[in-house]
């Protein structure tokens, strides 16, 4: 059985959706102002793995996955640029989608975007003012934590007295509050500026937490089973979205809250501000292949920090080449007992196997079902591969442990997705003319051409090698 440790009671409990068989989750997205870096993408492979894993159970899974296109950087940047919000952020959400294509991550259902779903927003609000939740001042509206008495019970903090700041991407000394505490649900915008969208309680335009419990209950209903996201998140976002939410509805929220923890650089945690972080695009153009930066991402489990360096990243590297090699090798085997095997025992390694397949199989089950556990999980992975080398090594496979093991490796890859496309896959059709030509250019001893069209394929994941028998390719 899966467990999972909930954020909202601090224990790890057995998962139990609201419906049986269903699951309705939800992963806050990126603000799309910029490039994503790594600690992002750390949150969204730990989504990712969850959402795969879920699949894995059985379960049938809508996923949603926000993009927050609107906030104080995306109209300071716009502004100064004088663009459209929807130019200056179109952009950096293909990046988005590119970036985390890239690193094998699968499309959740739902990919709502703030400035679609105003409305849903707007509708919120007036239910919070209407029961006394929310109130205006100057012209904005707040909302009334002192009217949610269960405040604070996602991230446990004491809120006697006021803490000033600590509630919004808002200056609190900007507008007259009740509280210090109280954080904007809707921002007052003047009749010429821009962005503002029009309401019933006046022009302006939504405070970041109103977005994702518009978002969420707009595809998922008032009440779903899993909210996900980074730690960073938990306190005020997640805490906001709770006391607003289930003021609106009188509802349970979300019935179980899952948290990622910090990726550091060299033991100091990232931050742009250090200027001690990366981007995936800083990586791949490093060299490094999208496969080893999910895997060293996802090699530590969620709830523990992890340590990013270059040491770190290159053994990645050389570990997703050694998975690469052994479920080729598989699958290349002539299977023992057949006409063109050189001896061996057709039955005389199945035990052996089958033991070794089974026995990865319920460890790593095991490991995912104990909280997404992906070191131990990897480590079953790691074990049946060693085993499985020596047995092929010394006897080779049978027909059926062959194909045993190669059922094990997609069942693992279905939920860590570390084992990257089979070179027996057919390459993109752009990917094959761009060989092509560089045969060509390599005939007319254009050699300039052919190393372009090397560095171009290399850029995709795609490596040539040229030999004596002739070029082979693989991918990274």
């Amino acid at each position: 059985m899966l467990k999972l440790f909930n954020t909202l009671t601090r224990q790890q409990e057995e998962f139990v959706p609201l419906e049986d068989g269903k699951v309705r989750m939800y992963i806050c997205g990126p603000t799309v102002w910029n490039f994503a870096h790594i600690g992002n993408f750390r949150t969204f492979i730990f989504g990712d793995v969850l959402r795969r894993y879920l699949k894995y159970k059985g379960y049938a899974l809508t996923h949603v996955f926000n993009l927050t296109d609107i906030d104080d950087r995306i109209i300071n940047e716009s502004a100064a640029r004088k663009i459209s919000i929807d130019e200056f952020t179109a952009p950096f959400i293909t990046y988005f989608w590119e970036d985390f294509d890239a690193l094998g991550n699968e499309r959740p259902e739902v990919s709502p975007r703030a400035t679609e779903h105003i409305a849903e927003m707007i509708d919120i609000i007036a239910k919070l003012i209407a029961n006394g939740h929310a109130y205006e001042s100057d012209g904005s509206i707040y909302y009334r934590i002192a009217a949610f008495p269960e405040y604070g019970k996602l991230s446990k903090i004491s809120f006697e007295g006021n803490i000033a700041g600590a509630s919004d991407r808002v200056d609190t000394d900007k507008y007259e509050k009740e509280d210090a505490r109280d954080f904007a649900l809707w921002k007052l915008v003047g009749a010429d500026d821009h962005p503002g969208w029009d309401a019933p309680f006046g022009r302006g335009r939504p405070g970041w937490h109103i977005e994702c419990s518009a978002m969420s209950m707009k595809y998922l209903g008032e009440t779903f089973d899993l909210h996900a996201g980074g730690m960073d998140l938990q306190f005020p976002h997640h805490e906001n979205e709770i006391a607003q939410s289930e003021g609106a509805t009188g509802k349970l929220f979300s019935k179980y809250w899952v948290h990622s923890e910090f990726l550091k650089i060299d033991d100091v945690t990232m931050s742009k501000s250090k200027g001690n972080f990366f981007t995936f695009r800083d990586l791949r153009e490093q060299g490094y292949s999208p496969l080893a930066i999910r895997y060293l991402l996802l090699s530590v489990p969620y709830r523990k920090q992890l340590n990013f360096t270059f040491e770190g990243l290159r053994a990645a590297e050389s570990t997703i080449e050694r998975l690469r090699n052994f479920r080729a090798l598989v699958t290349d085997s002539i299977p023992n007992g057949s006409e063109d095997a050189e001896g061996g025992n057709p039955n005389g390694t199945e035990a052996a196997t089958r033991k070794a397949v089974a026995t990865a199989l319920q460890n790593f089950e095991a490991a995912m079902d104990d909280d997404l556990n992906t070191a131990a999980a990897l480590a079953a992975i790691h074990d049946m591969v060693r085993e499985v080398n020596t047995i092929l090594a010394a006897n080779g496979l049978s027909a059926e442990d062959k194909v045993a093991v190669l059922d094990a490796v997609a069942k693992f890859d279905s939920v860590l997705g570390i084992f990257g496309k089979e070179n027996s896959e057919l390459l993109d059709e752009a990917v094959e003319a761009l060989i092509a030509e560089r045969q060509d250019a390599r005939r007319h001893r254009n050699f300039t051409r052919s190393d372009e069209i090397r560095d171009e394929l290399a850029a995709k994941g795609i490596v040539l090698e040229d030999t004596k028998d002739g070029m082979r390719w693989r991918r990274k």
